[in-house]
């Protein structure tokens, strides 16, 4: 058997994974706010639930062995200082944060970023299971990425294979220039477009109204030209950068995760743009909705031990 940790900015999700791949037990708590050593010990809480409940499952088989621990984190552990970094739960920025829960629970643990885990866990047993590299895409209130490669995170020597949401939108038009300022510092950043919030100053912008992303795609279902159009622009613009990710890494499928990941039309318009700016003559790059849903980070992170 196996634990996944989701450590994310309001909850911490635990879940026990049996070989099938079942979950057998789950639990959830909130994170303990900018607390570093209380998150800790609540990481440690969860993970000795789970190995009572696995116990109870095993019925104490001596040969069992405690559950190996995966956890996904929302930043990643820097190669060079083993310190986590990138992480918008800015507590466990420049903390030993593998070490110190390897201490409180007594054996070793794996973490990955929680955009990697996505992409293992639609690679291992869900959209994407039996290919050989996927790229896993979270567009919500931000954009991330993670590439798994035979069911497994590709991390790179700077911790962040994937990130693609930092690179600028490609091919920008002239209107789509300088581009808006993201947090990083920036400009134009592929985040400032596809996310979220990047779609309501969008529909903002053109439109004159203030709606959230899930009311622009409902009204543009119903007819609503302007958020229909708001949506042309967003599925051509998803196209453009999934186009670079698809001319540098080539990945067998590509899984959308995040809020937006809802929008039921990108599936369909988005592959018949991209071919526009793939450097091939044909792509059979399959786009497809996540299949484990808020769960795939956490399911993603016990398959880390995999």
């Amino acid at each position: 058997m196996r634990i996944g940790i989701d450590l994310g900015g309001t909850k911490i999700e635990g879940v026990l994974l049996g070989t099938d791949g079942d979950i057998a037990a789950r639990t959830r708590i909130p994170t303990p706010q900018g607390d570093y050593t209380n998150t800790i010990e609540a990481v440690a809480g969860l993970v000795r639930d789970l190995d009572k409940a696995a116990r109870s499952l095993n019925g104490d088989t001596p040969t069992a062995g405690p559950p190996t621990v995966g956890i996904a984190i929302p930043g990643a552990t820097s190669p060079a200082t083993g310190l986590i970094k990138n992480a918008n739960s800015v507590c466990l920025i420049g903390h030993p944060l593998d070490r110190d829960i390897a201490a409180a629970i007594g054996r070793d643990v794996r973490l990955a970023n929680d955009a990697n885990c996505f992409a293992v866990s639609e690679a291992h047993d869900g959209a994407a299971q039996g290919a050989n590299v996927v790229f896993g895409v979270i567009i919500g209130t931000g954009v991330g990425g993670g590439i798994a490669v035979g069911g497994q995170p590709l991390t790179g020597p700077n911790a962040i294979a994937g990130e693609w949401g930092h690179n600028p939108l490609p091919w920008p038009t002239n209107d789509e220039r300088p581009g808006p300022k993201c947090y990083c510092g920036k400009t134009g950043c592929i985040e400032t477009f596809l996310s979220g919030p990047g779609m309501r100053y969008d529909h903002y912008v053109e439109a004159g109204e203030q709606q959230d992303a899930d009311e622009i795609a409902a009204r543009a279902q119903n007819g609503d030209a302007l958020c229909d159009a708001t949506l042309t622009r967003y599925e051509q613009r998803l196209a453009r950068a999934l186009a670079t990710v698809i001319n540098v890494i080539d990945p067998d499928v590509i899984v959308l995760g995040g809020g937006l990941s809802n929008i039921g039309r990108l599936y369909e318009n988005v592959p018949k743009l991209w071919g526009d700016w793939v450097f091939s003559d044909t792509v059979t790059t399959k786009l497809l909705p996540n299949q484990h849903g808020d769960s795939s980070g956490v399911r993603g992170a016990a398959w880390l031990w995999d």
